[in-house]
């Protein structure tokens, strides 16, 4: 058993966090004669995957309605995880596909901005790092195009 402070300190959550988690009811902690908060080994992990689903977007009820059809160690389903929630998990993945592309044309938006501004005061456009996302499909452009154009030359012949 580990104490509120020992978590916090192996997760990177306030201790504020992990109280308003386990008044959620998305962690439970046992108490200790003189009241103090004591959580079994398991909770590293579920504090994780908390964190997780909410950098995901998803809010505490979605939460805790998904994490009992959840593994703590791997995210992987739970011997109890339902049809639904596939369909709730493929909605929110949806959801966050939208989000994605909305800042992509944001982001994309400024870009824009920041090479007008830079050509109007004579600078060269400014260049954006790729992200790893844009490296891997570009890389993956390079190596389908040999295959296309032996594709195109094969239908040629």
């Amino acid at each position: 058993m580990i104490r509120i402070g020992e978590l916090a300190r192996r997760t990177g959550v306030s201790e504020r966090s992990l109280r308003y988690y386990e008044q959620q009811g998305l962690l439970v902690a046992e108490r200790t004669p003189g009241g103090q908060r004591e959580y079994p080994e398991q909770a590293v992990d579920r504090v994780i995957r908390i964190q997780e689903l909410f950098a995901a977007g998803l809010h505490s009820k979605k939460i805790a309605q998904l994490l009992p059809c959840m593994r703590d160690a791997d995210g992987g389903p739970s011997a109890i995880a339902t049809p639904r929630l596939v369909t709730d998990l493929v909605a929110e993945r949806d959801r966050i596909d939208r989000m994605i592309t909305d800042l992509v044309n944001s982001r994309d938006v400024l870009d824009e901005v920041i090479n007008a501004a830079a050509r109007e005061r004579g600078q060269a456009p400014q260049e954006r790092e790729q992200t790893s996302q844009e490296r891997e499909q570009t890389s993956q452009e390079r190596e389908q195009a040999p295959q296309e154009r032996e594709q195109t030359s094969q239908d040629r012949g």
